[in-house]
């Protein structure tokens, strides 16, 4: 008798135990309110467009860009959305345009490739994205499909042009010839942390500035990859 009731002890003892653990099990929330690609990294090649006879670029042209965009998704399944934000980037060009600055006025002039040390263009932008978003993702999974179109607004808030070649240097910060404004859409396409970025700017780099009489008039074309961070 004393041994059955034991084994009735324990059997109960287990059963507790088990609602307990049941209980204390954690219970995982789906999101049904989520919000998608909230910080963005980005790095792409530039290739300058309508520019004067004879210009070339050499070595690698760059562009790194980062920021914040607000996701707004504007139906149901939250599959389509609007997201505004900001950021900044860093742009980079190698090229044999030469800019000097003498008794405050500023001279341009195409040089032959590969016959001085350095010759870069390096400017800083703030950004302002707007972008209509599509994407196939879930409240369970951010392994998703998505195809991102936008328009960008670039403020430059910093330009550095430097020459060093055939013994002489030139350097000229802040171009007063550059555009501040510049402007252009872009579309982002991939799956899951890979994605690609293509931007084409709409107006020049520069507002002002000629060669042989002939206003500069290049613009860029700039395609990359595109990461993103909740």
């Amino acid at each position: 008798m004393h041994f059955y009731l034991k084994i009735v002890l324990l059997l109960v003892s287990l059963n507790v135990f088990c609602q307990e653990k049941q209980i204390e099990s954690p219970f995982i929330k789906v999101d049904s309110l989520y919000r998608e690609d909230q910080f963005y990294f980005g790095v792409t090649y530039n290739r300058l467009q309508k520019t004067p006879p004879s210009l070339s670029q050499n070595g690698l042209s760059t562009t790194i860009h980062f920021g914040f965009l607000r996701d707004m998704p504007i139906n149901k399944n939250r599959t389509f959305a609007i997201a505004a934000g900001f950021g900044f980037s860093y742009n980079k060009y190698h090229q044999n345009l030469v800019v000097s600055e003498i008794d405050g006025t500023m001279n341009y002039e195409v040089v032959p490739a590969g016959s001085y040390a350095t010759n870069k263009l390096e400017e800083v932008f703030m950004e302002f994205p707007l972008e209509i978003r599509w994407r196939n993702s879930t409240p369970e999974s951010h392994q998703f499909w998505r195809i991102y179109s936008g328009f960008k607004l670039s403020c430059l808030l910093y330009s550095k042009t430097k020459y060093d070649g055939l013994g002489q240097i030139y350097t000229v910060i802040n171009n007063p010839d550059f555009n501040k404004l510049q402007y252009g859409p872009y579309l982002v396409m991939g799956w899951n942390t890979w994605n690609v970025q293509v931007y084409y700017g709409l107006n020049s780099i520069f507002k002002s500035g000629e060669i042989n009489q002939q206003l500069i008039e290049m613009k860029t074309f700039n395609m990359g990859l595109m990461f993103y961070i909740l």
